[in-house]
């Protein structure tokens, strides 16, 4: 059984639930439908098969695209938006430090009247958090411009209007934990639970909450075993309960030192554990593009999606149908962009988002 100290928190509902919007898509109360971020056609619902507990959904389009074409002419690309959206990692910062040149092009951009909006995978961070991580960087940047997965997670519970008495188990950090509590879901697990072990007895019976109604999994560093049993126990055994992922991402920037494992890690082991494919609300699921576009009243052709992952942040914004700009500072390199075997080509590429100044200069 759960000790006391793990016992659900229900938070109040703040003020900062009118962020979250509301959807005529319902939750009904075996969870049998939902509708499903994966595709661009919100309606398209996801059915949960009981029987077999797996997700069955339709085969994705795959599209062939030109080849990326090196950014030469950053003033027409800066012309042709009206809205820049930026990953953090590898392209704003790299673990605590910040990439050269980026306070003078996000000004630049700001100069020429663009919006600015940063959406990160990592999940361990609120909102609110994040920002506080832009001012010890010197960066301005509000609250209402920034979009973790952890709050998408807790987005998409409130779009599909999760039920109040059902609760949410977290494998993961306090940026989940607090956008749960903003969103005013009930929730137990999280880091505490990384304490917690498991004493293999004969006969011994591992307890949970058979009130969970989901269980999201984003990047956890007190990551382990009794977190594994417990969400598998909660996804095969809780009728209905919803196996939510922020991300899916290989690895990560801990430090500017090396790559780290990432997300996709911890929900991998709960894939494993429970065979049942995941619901991913970060990129480059379109949930928080759709969110983005409604909420500001963007139009997503007059968007420029800038990232340094392919399968993430360039995907997200070709899903999205916006226009797209991988940068070289992060994860992906130029041999990577142009192997054979890589299907995804953005429509533009360069060094660090810096090049945008540089690029204007040569060009005077």
């Amino acid at each position: 059984m759960l000790s006391s100290s793990s016992s659900c928190r229900v938070a109040a509902v703040s003020s900062s639930t009118a962020l979250f919007s509301s959807s005529k898509h319902l939750l009904c109360k075996n969870f049998t439908y939902i509708p499903n971020p994966l595709y661009n056609n919100s309606l398209r619902p996801i059915r949960w098969n009981h029987r077999n507990s797996r997700m069955e959904n339709s085969t994705s389009r795959l599209v062939t695209r030109a080849s990326a074409q090196p950014l030469k002419n950053p003033d027409e690309l800066i012309d042709s938006v009206e809205t820049f959206i930026f990953d953090c990692d590898g392209v704003i910062w790299k673990g605590d430090k910040l990439i050269d040149g980026v306070p003078e092009t996000l000004d630049l951009f700001r100069s020429k009247g663009k919006r600015l909006v940063f959406v990160t995978n990592n999940s361990t961070k609120s909102r609110k958090q994040y920002g506080k991580k832009f001012e010890t960087l010197g960066l301005s940047v509000s609250e209402e411009e920034i979009f973790a997965s952890s709050f998408a997670a807790a987005a998409y519970l409130n779009s599909i209007e999760f039920p109040k008495d059902k609760k949410v188990y977290v494998i993961g950090e306090d940026g989940i934990l607090k956008e749960l509590e903003l969103a005013g879901i009930q929730y137990l697990g999280g880091p505490e639970d990384g304490e917690k072990k498991i004493e293999l007895k004969p006969g011994f019976m591992m307890e949970h909450d058979k009130d969970v109604g989901a269980v999201v999994v984003g990047f956890d560093r007190y990551f382990n075993y009794y977190k594994v049993q417990y969400a598998t126990l909660c996804i095969r055994e809780n009728p209905g309960c919803l196996f939510i992922a922020t991300n899916r991402d290989a690895v990560t920037h801990l430090t500017d030192a090396q790559e780290w494992a990432g997300g996709g890690s911890m929900v991998g082991a709960i894939w494993g554990s429970t065979k049942r494919e995941p619901l991913v609300v970060g990129k480059p699921s379109t949930f928080m593009m759709d969110y983005l576009a409604k909420k500001f009243g963007i139009l997503k052709s007059q968007i420029c999606m800038v990232g340094d992952r392919l399968d993430t942040d360039i995907l997200f914004g070709q899903n999205g149908g916006c226009k797209t700009l991988l940068v070289l500072s992060g994860v992906t390199t130029l041999p990577m962009l142009q192997d054979p075997k890589n299907s995804v080509q953005p429509d533009f590429y360069t060094n660090k988002i810096s090049d945008f100044l540089s690029l204007k200069a040569a060009a005077v």
